[in-house]
């Protein structure tokens, strides 16, 4: 079938409780064969049994696109799948081989880029992070600095992004969807007031792995239109909420449908699949993270935010943090020496954010400590002040480095696997909005020793 025509009509099969093809029409048990499956066996074509073993986990009918390898030809499919007692029946319609692409001609993004770039006062790509990796001329022009200060820095440090007007970010939807995005709306950080509309469609890599954006920017004049409402850009807890709302369903979507796929429950996958699913996994729950982070940012510098200051126990809240990342730290092979069962240290604070302070601080900790070491918690009352110490064996941080630690986005080697770089920031705002500080002690091959200061109960 590499050559086949388009289908007409609608394919059928059906599915049993163990997810082997038991009926089939032609096309689809020749496809099923051609993926190396056998007659009667578990359906070899994982795109159709994911859908196929979704719709049995909901209990309902699910219909979707889906893109399937034939020979050396891929195949649109629309998909239709529908439990039916302990089975689920199949609809296939949509049949049509897609038309290999001519080297010689500019794949679709290509095209829709060289189009965003027809009408643009300049032009841009960044890589999977929105980290710059090109811009044009003009850009350094408009942006006043030079390229080498430019590439490699992340667009959100240099941008506001906006919402529009029904309280969506666009390019925040188009990196979670890996997905084109039109008008969003941007200040520059250091110059407010000077505003653009980006546009951006998405770069694929040889691999088919979404590789970043290329896209442009037009000044945005006022009689565009595009100025926000004053209450709507102070409104920080609504927009966290719409944020939330419109990224985690997706991102929850796309690490489930990943963890499916490597766990390989429909037949076995090509080795390179099931890399392909982890790294997806991997992808989601580091967006996933950056929402949280981001929906948390947004909180804590509203001008009118204030923790709810309350009676605590530190050694309490240091023992349920390692508990929580008890198996992290099993994974690791690293282990927590936390406060003992009977230890106590009364403290001021909001329990919730302090909890949260503790799991940025541990989750550091595991995560540059060795294999086979240990990460201490020591607690102490200092005068009016309370403090608890997070110490690791790791690699340690040098002078220079030890306050940009703390600011927005940053890392301090960006190479290595991490978090979002808001992690500490968020918590050191959170400390000192409690009347408390994060302090940070180390030297380069000594380790870290950060430290949460609160006043005593």
């Amino acid at each position: 079938m590499t050559n086949a025509p388009a289908i007409a009509g609608t394919v059928t099969g059906r599915l049993d409780s163990e997810g082997r093809l038991i009926e089939a029409d032609p096309p689809l048990a020749a496809l099923h064969e051609h993926a190396g499956g056998r007659p009667g066996g578990v359906l070899a074509v994982p795109q159709i049994a994911t859908l196929a073993r979704l719709a049995r986990r909901l209990g309902i009918t699910v219909a979707r696109p889906a893109i399937a390898a034939d020979g050396e030809r891929d195949i649109d499919l629309w998909v239709r799948a529908e439990p039916s007692g302990n089975d689920v029946t199949l609809e296939i319609s949509g049949w049509t081989p897609r038309a290999p692409q001519p080297s010689a001609e500019l794949q679709p993004e290509e095209r829709e880029a060289d189009f965003l770039r027809a009408g643009a006062d300049w032009t841009w790509e960044t890589d999977e992070t929105l980290a710059l990796t090109q811009l044009s001329p003009s850009a350094t022009t408009a942006l006043g600095r030079t390229a080498r200060e430019l590439i490699g820095r992340r667009m959100v440090h240099l941008f506001r992004f906006r919402e529009t007007a029904d309280g969506s970010i666009p390019i925040l939807i188009a990196l979670a969807e890996h997905s084109r995005f039109d008008g969003q709306l941007a200040e520059l950080a250091a110059a407010p007031g000077s505003q653009y509309l980006l546009s951006g469609v998405p770069l694929i890599d040889g691999m088919g792995r979404f590789a970043g954006f290329r896209g442009s920017a037009v000044v945005a004049h006022q009689s565009e239109d595009v100025t926000e409402d004053p209450d709507r850009r102070s409104d920080s807890g609504a927009f966290g909420e719409r944020l939330d709302q419109a990224l985690r369903a997706p991102l929850n979507h796309i690490v489930n449908a990943a963890e499916l796929l490597r766990a390989q429950n429909e037949g076995p996958l090509r080795r390179e699949y099931t890399a392909y699913a982890t790294d997806i996994a991997s992808a989601g729950r580091h967006l996933l993270a950056m929402v949280d982070d981001l929906v948390d940012l947004q909180a804590i510098e509203r001008d009118d935010f204030t923790p709810e200051i309350e009676r605590i126990d530190l050694a309490d809240v240091a023992r349920r943090a390692a508990g929580l990342l008890s198996v992290r730290a099993a994974e690791r092979q690293v282990r927590i020496d936390k406060p003992a069962d009977d230890e106590a240290l009364p403290a001021l604070g909001e329990f919730r954010r302090v909890l949260q302070i503790m799991m940025n601080l541990l989750v550091n900790a595991i995560r540059y400590s060795p294999e086979g070491s240990m990460v201490w918690i020591r607690t102490e009352r200092v005068g009016q002040m309370v403090a608890l110490t997070v110490a690791d064996l790791g690699k340690g941080i040098a002078p220079e480095d030890q306050d940009r630690v703390f600011d927005k986005f940053e890392r301090v080697d960006p190479s290595e696997p991490g978090g979002t770089g808001l992690g500490l920031y968020i918590a050191r705002r959170l400390a000192r909005a409690m009347g408390g500080d994060i302090l940070l002690d180390s030297a380069p091959g000594q380790g870290a020793r950060f430290t949460l200061t609160l006043p005593a109960a």
